[in-house]
């Protein structure tokens, strides 16, 4: 018996670990505030990581088919990841609170 496309069964919700649902946050929250993907200087900023491993969690995150990214094309991060399946960004990043005097 065919199903019709109207009863398909869902894809099942994204598997992830902590750390890739942070990086997959970023994407998403950098490209809806900026309208386009963040490169990985971006990355290593807001991560305070190095470029090896920004480029490192991007090839793991495209490997396992969380996002789509064309080699060498700056900015091609397209998410495959449904919003509502993201963490909330900046759960597990340490808060960093500076007193200015008054």
């Amino acid at each position: 018996m065919n199903q019709s496309f109207d009863q398909m069964t869902p894809a099942p919700p994204a598997s992830f670990t902590p750390k890739q649902g942070q990086y997959l946050a970023f994407i998403w929250a950098y490209t809806q505030i900026n309208g386009r993907a963040p490169a990985e200087a971006d990355f290593q900023r807001y991560f305070k990581v190095t470029a090896p491993s920004v480029h490192q969690m991007l090839e793991t995150l495209n490997k396992l088919g969380l996002i789509e990214k064309l080699p060498g094309v700056p900015r091609s991060i397209q998410m495959l990841v449904a919003p509502q399946e993201l963490p909330v960004l900046g759960l597990d990043q340490p808060v960093i609170i500076t007193a200015t005097g008054h």
